[in-house]
């Protein structure tokens, strides 16, 4: 937050310093300007409490809520230099945070009824991983990994560099026995061969609808199979159906379009 505030406020902020004395107060509506998923108000609080404690913020909704019409959202009120010097950075994280958080609601009821789990991906804005990630399950979306260290994933230029995918899996599962291990398969011959070595989950990387159904009948619910890569709202839903346990969906955080909240001075 700090990073986010200095983008703004490095220099200061004239503007607002010159127009208004230090104990002027005033109160603001919080506006969402279009339907979606609320996500981000704890951060619009901590952006305004960074700059002044005394600034109050009292939400209407929760994160999480669906949004139907356009409305207030929140009421704020207090020092009027801190609301107006840290207005840009709470619209900026609570328009994206919906954003993502709308379009992933709308991706899980693509998949509803399908039996497979929406997933997010590492496709995140840099240093905003856990706020878009915590974006992702407001929406209804299930995190994949975190970061490298929690999982193994074993993709195309590992297996290339290792040789194959049963000698990856095999020094993986000796050098790490502890992490759920999972194989990228471009092919059915491939999912053949992440099923022979052993892997926990099978990710069924840019493949048709008929070989994503191929796949998960050749896996038969050994294992977990997850389908990646040329995924959209127009063909999502049958993805899900082909049998697949996961769809994971890197456009839910690096596509998803801002929803559009803004903040206006109330009498």
């Amino acid at each position: 937050m700090a990073m986010a505030l200095a983008e703004d406020l490095g220099l200061g902020d004239p503007t607002t310093e010159g127009l208004l004395e230090p104990d002027a107060t005033a109160g603001f509506s919080l506006l969402v300007r279009e339907p979606g998923v609320i996500c981000g108000l704890p951060i619009v609080a901590a952006v305004f409490a960074a700059l002044d404690p005394a600034v109050v913020v009292a939400p209407s909704v929760a994160d999480g809520d669906r949004i139907t019409e356009p409305r207030e959202i929140a009421r704020i009120s207090g020092p009027a230099r801190a609301i107006l010097s840290g207005e840009r950075t709470a619209l900026n994280a609570l328009g994206r945070l919906s954003g993502i958080a709308t379009l992933t609601a709308r991706c899980v009821a693509e998949l509803e009824g399908t039996g497979a789990t929406l997933l997010d991906t590492r496709k995140t804005t840099p240093g905003l991983r856990d706020l878009e990630k915590y974006a992702v399950r407001c929406g209804g979306g299930t995190n994949h990994r975190f970061n490298l260290g929690e999982a193994l994933l074993v993709k195309d230029n590992h297996i290339r560099l290792a040789g194959g995918i049963a000698p990856a899996v095999a020094r993986l599962r000796q050098s790490a026995p502890g992490l759920r291990l999972e194989v990228e398969a471009e092919t059915l011959a491939d999912v053949r061969a992440a099923l022979d070595a052993g892997a926990d989950r099978i990710l069924l990387d840019n493949m048709t609808i008929d070989e994503l159904r191929g796949a998960a009948a050749m896996v038969a619910g050994r294992v977990e199979t997850e389908a990646s890569g040329g995924i959209t709202l127009d063909n999502l839903r049958a993805v899900g159906e082909t049998g697949v346990d996961f769809v994971s969906l890197g456009a839910v955080t690096h596509s998803a379009r801002a929803l559009d909240v803004a903040l206006e001075a109330v009498s």
